[in-house]
């Protein structure tokens, strides 16, 4: 795809299935997961046209985490759905500490060894996208707060690429996640009073 054209038929219809995903996912709708692999197996292509190359492979990761999420969110739970709740402090420290380093790793390789137009921020979208992606598996509050740090460094990103129509609509998602957040918290609240779940230790109020 041309730098600068309209947004082709392609970045379209993966904007219309992701964005549709993302809003489910705001509503804690088990749909959220069907859409989300349709949207980024065409986002794959998308993002390769791009040179966007660590988000190709996110698209792929996307789509076997939502196989998995799908199944967790409805069985997760011994057989059960499992609720929205939040996560230890030290698990989620360790894990965007992971993150930080496949970031930077990522980076030099894509730097080194690709054609990549902006390594240091694609490989950053992509490690905090599996980040985020991993919390949303287990129904974790905190995946929108990492979702909303992963759609700051996109907007611009895409902007740079031309891909403005995904551009504009990650800054949709930015707020949607803000919004997502503050249901989820209500949400992770009713859950551990109806089910009577003891708070993790070390977890975020």
């Amino acid at each position: 795809m041309d730098i600068g054209t309209w947004p082709s038929p392609e970045e379209i219809v993966a904007n219309a299935l992701v964005t549709a995903s993302i809003v489910l996912a705001a509503r804690n709708s088990i749909h959220v997961w069907w859409t989300g692999i349709a949207g980024c197996a065409v986002f794959g292509y998308v993002f390769f046209q791009s040179k966007l190359y660590a988000d190709v492979l996110l698209q792929f990761f996307f789509i076997a985490a939502s196989v998995g999420g799908w199944w967790n969110w409805l069985k997760g739970n011994a057989g059960a759905e499992i609720p929205v709740r939040w996560t230890e402090r030290g698990k989620l420290a360790a894990m965007l500490f992971a993150a930080a380093v496949f970031a930077g790793a990522w980076a030099i390789g894509l730097s080194r060894f690709t054609d990549a137009a902006a390594p240091l921020a694609d490989s950053t979208v992509l490690a905090l996208s599996v980040a985020a992606q991993l919390l949303m598996m287990g129904r974790r509050v905190e995946n929108w707060i990492v979702w909303i740090a992963v759609n700051t460094i996109a907007v611009p990103l895409f902007w740079s690429r031309g891909l403005h129509l995904t551009s504009v609509l990650y800054a949709f998602y930015w707020v949607n996640a803000w919004v997502a957040f503050f249901h989820w918290r209500k949400l992770s609240r009713v859950a551990k009073s109806s089910l009577d779940l003891p708070r993790p230790a070390g977890s975020c109020p």
